[in-house]
């Protein structure tokens, strides 16, 4: 098992799409906003896919970078590998870290794996090529059963550990766990700090995959060897309570459940949109609901991620096959919050805490408490943007917000929420 880093549940991570990120799209177009983005809090930049792009079947216009021709090139789209290296180094000389999208269970149909070693490739029962999962046309499938597969995709990993800090493994859960710990431990030696983030998948791909009789791994199965995981195992719950399709109280339910039944040392990220989703603010069109469900986010045990335009309240889903820049609205622009709130959660919140929460379904008031042997905080969020008096577990008194400054009164184990997220210590 995975020994953690449990401080990185202290960091953030900021996601950039680098073809839509930019007017420019490009390595050295990101250069002049890295100030910017490191002025958040961002510890970590995690850049969507660099490699080729397929061109057979793809779609939309330029088609989409989890279609990759060629795991050991850049993207000529988004510049040249010394323009590549330069970008890491300028992230590095900001005090960040970078993180590139490992796509390992499929390639474009026109790949260099393809045309080089077809014995690598998923074969329908016809023999023909393929994907186990129809709507993904772009890709076919890789085949693990090879281990000279293995050995290809394990060189290609050393190669860029020698430059990046780690690896976003995209749909993990479909790659064997075995491999991943074989490649860890490969990378480990060149680059013993590499992080690994899993894209561990939702509670219905996992059933899917089994009932098709696809190899497929758990969450649990999963910290065999990442350091970190998406919170996909309760991401339903929170897309069916926005729907209107289930209780608030489910969805905090299971944040508690993740408590007992990850190893001590889990991390998960926390967001609120990334590139598969839709826009935060499209979900909470409301600002006030979408800065308490963001504020929540932070106070969360876990890595924060956030996605680039988040920051301006982007509502459009920013397409990945086509050129669209995010629009950068200052009369939208939430980024003092987002940076009042990175440093409650990194000079303020123990990392090392136990998590609990509960939420009222009648007000939309979640209260969330992080507790270790020293000290205790209490976080509630009016998540529906409503006032209410809500229960508190706090001595009566008189406490300070951490998020406003103002002063926070308990009185007969009872607060009086006024529509705004509040984060306040309790010893």
């Amino acid at each position: 098992m995975k020994k953690r880093d449990i401080s990185l549940r202290g960091k953030i991570i900021y996601s950039v799409y680098l073809r839509n990120h930019t007017k420019e799209g490009t390595f050295l177009g990101l250069v002049g906003d890295l100030d910017r983005i490191k002025a958040l809090g961002t510890d970590i930049i995690w850049l969507l896919p660099i490699h080729p792009i397929g061109h057979v079947n793809k779609k939309g216009s330029l088609g989409c970078p989890y279609s990759i021709r060629d795991y050991r090139e850049v993207n000529p789209e988004y510049g040249t590998i010394d323009d590549f290296k330069r970008l890491v180094d300028e992230i590095h000389a900001r005090g960040m870290i970078c993180i590139i999208d490992v796509v390992y269970n499929h390639t474009s149909h026109d790949s260099v794996l393809v045309r080089q070693h077809p014995e690598y490739f998923f074969r329908k029962e016809d023999g023909s090529f393929g994907n186990r999962y129809g709507d993904w046309t772009d890709v076919l499938d890789l085949d693990y059963a090879s281990r000279e597969l293995w050995k290809y995709q394990i060189e290609t990993l050393v190669q860029w550990a020698h430059i990046v800090d780690g690896f976003r493994c995209d749909v993990a859960s479909c790659v064997p766990v075995e491999f991943w710990e074989e490649a860890v431990q490969a990378v480990a030696k060149v680059n013993p700090s590499a992080i690994w983030l899993a894209e561990s998948v939702y509670n219905g791909h996992v059933q899917f995959a089994r009932e098709c009789g696809y190899p497929v791994a758990t969450d649990t199965d999963l910290y065999r060897a990442f350091d970190m995981e998406y919170p996909y195992d309760v991401q339903d719950y929170f897309d069916r309570y926005v729907k209107g399709e289930g209780r608030l109280s489910e969805y905090i339910s299971l944040l508690n459940y993740e408590e007992h039944v990850f190893p001590s040392d889990y991390i998960k990220i926390r967001f609120l949109e990334n590139h598969d989703t839709p826009r935060a603010s499209e979900r909470f069109p409301d600002t006030r609901q979408m800065l308490n469900w963001l504020a929540f986010v932070y106070f969360q045990k876990g890595t924060t991620m956030l996605y680039g335009g988040q920051e301006w309240q982007n509502r459009e889903y920013c397409t990945l096959f086509d050129k669209a820049t995010f629009v950068r609205d200052e009369s939208k622009d939430i980024s003092p919050f987002m940076i009042k709130l990175a440093q409650i959660k990194k000079s303020l919140l123990p990392f090392d805490a136990d998590f609990s929460a509960g939420a009222d379904d009648k007000s939309g008031i979640v209260t969330a408490y992080l507790a270790n042997s020293t000290t205790r905080w209490a976080g509630v969020f009016c998540v529906e943007g409503k006032s209410a008096e809500v229960s508190v577990k706090a001595p009566d008194g008189e406490y300070v917000d951490q998020i406003s400054g103002k002063t926070v009164v308990v009185e007969r184990g009872h607060f009086k929420a006024k529509g705004e997220p509040v984060i306040f210590r309790i010893k």
